[in-house]
């Protein structure tokens, strides 16, 4: 069933909802799973870099490139025309300063279609976030537990569990704001931390392991519908376990072959 927001959702749109209609974000890869969200409802489409697990079969988001996520961006745009279309910038493509980001950033809304693009990253990318908006790109922010900086964290571990993570938080959550971004993602934090935040941004928060006070959630379309499961985070709740039934019909589909009573009359040609 469709939410309530049926004409296009724009960025703007998706500001006014701070405090108000909670947000529903969903990660798509392709073209299928944008047409299921978009006729769910969902207010915003992500092409998340997390592309680099779900579906190419990496162990973590680095490998991703530019032309990768460019490719599955322009096939989930063309299923999604009524959500906010957000493709992640991956590791690399904007590390190295504004011009890199920008130069890589507008590629994603003139060769790919998405509406905006996202960056992980809160004081040390403020610089880049801010020039980017400034030249016209709109920005979804990602702090917390940013998952390219896996290697440097040791692992993904759950962020801001201390005074000093929670102020580190804070401060990178208003430099996002600050920037210009009109939302942003938190990520694997205690939920205490990211009532705090959400209170005190004026742009809205989108939750994925952060607990119920955000203005939105975002979970990945693989692990909602239990297609993935290499690794079941803590904060996914399956609303399906597709991937058994998809493992029984395969399996009923090859055993009707090696036993040779597929195809029948029925599906041959007279």
């Amino acid at each position: 069933m469709r939410g309530k927001m049926e004409k296009k959702v724009t960025n703007r749109a998706i500001m006014g909802m701070k405090g108000g209609e909670k947000i529903a974000m969903l990660t798509a890869y392709d073209y299928p799973s944008a047409l299921f969200g978009e006729k769910a409802g969902a207010d915003i489409i992500l092409v998340g870099d997390s592309l680099a697990q779900v579906v190419l079969g990496y162990d973590n988001t680095i490998p991703v490139t530019m032309e990768e996520m460019l490719h599955h961006t322009r096939a989930v745009g063309r299923g999604c025309s009524r959500a906010y279309l957000v493709a992640d910038m991956p590791f690399g493509s904007y590390q190295s300063g504004p011009e890199q980001a920008f130069e890589n950033a507008a590629r994603f809304l003139k060769e790919a279609g998405a509406e905006s693009v996202k960056l992980e990253g809160g004081v040390a990318i403020a610089e880049t976030l801010e020039f980017l908006v400034r030249r016209g790109i709109p920005v979804m922010g990602h702090v917390g537990l940013t998952p390219q900086s896996f290697h440097q964290m040791g692992g993904y571990r759950v962020q801001a569990r201390s005074e000093e993570g929670l102020r580190i938080l804070r401060d990178d959550a208003r430099a996002v704001q600050e920037s210009g971004a009109y939302s942003m993602v938190l990520e694997g934090i205690p939920m205490e931390a990211a009532r705090i935040v959400t209170e005190e941004l004026s742009i809205p928060t989108i939750g994925i392991g952060a607990g119920p006070f955000c203005d939105g959630q975002v979970l990945v379309f693989n692990d909602v519908l239990g297609i993935y499961d290499q690794f079941v985070p803590k904060f996914v709740k399956r609303y399906a376990t597709l991937g058994e039934e998809m493992e029984r019909a395969l399996g009923e589909f090859i055993r009707d072959v090696k036993e040779g009573t597929f195809p029948d009359k029925e599906h041959s040609y007279e």
